[in-house]
């Protein structure tokens, strides 16, 4: 191995684990962002034991956190002349990652929650305790805000990256 090589596969080692942990706090667990970020860094499509094989994971968690990752929309099936099996490529747009990763957080998190905010509302909308009353005007503050975030996100997601890039420099500057 080269000197070049063996630093790419160190600096795609290091990548690669510091991208599983943030992949935590993105609501994606260690081992699906660990092989998204292996994916995304390999120029060419994996199979399911190259994957298995590069990150010393069984097979089970290799088949299962692909398939997730497929289902997110931040990996795709590719599909090789004269091959059986499947082989995976990454999203590499990081604009595209972004808007796929906020998507998902929204309808498996944020839609979620703003149901059980705008039901608590509901439930409690004729409530006449000091309790009642103070607990129904919280949910109704919370699911108006957690709406508005949700609509904004929504817009943000859907710009174009250079405009989107533009905005962000005038809100900032």
């Amino acid at each position: 191995m080269s000197d070049e090589a063996k630093r790419l596969e160190e600096a795609r080692e290091q990548f690669v684990a510091q991208w599983g942990a943030l992949g935590t706090q993105w609501g994606i667990n260690r081992t699906m962002a660990q092989i998204h970020a292996l994916l995304m860094t390999t120029a060419q499509p994996l199979g399911t034991d190259d994957v298995m094989e590069k990150l010393q994971i069984s097979r089970g968690n290799a088949h299962t956190n692909l398939k997730e990752l497929v289902a997110w929309g931040l990996v795709r099936v590719v599909v090789k002349k004269g091959e059986r099996r499947e082989f995976f490529e990454a999203e590499k747009d990081v604009w595209q990652i972004f808007t796929t990763v906020a998507r998902e957080r929204k309808r498996r998190e944020i839609d979620p929650a703003l149901g059980v905010l705008h039901q608590c509302a509901e439930d409690s909308r004729d409530m006449q305790t000091p309790e009642g009353k103070q607990f129904h005007e919280q949910m109704r503050q919370l699911e108006e805000f957690v709406g508005f975030a949700s609509k904004v996100a929504d817009r943000v997601a859907g710009m174009k990256h250079g405009f989107a890039i533009q905005l962000a420099a005038k809100m900032l500057g």
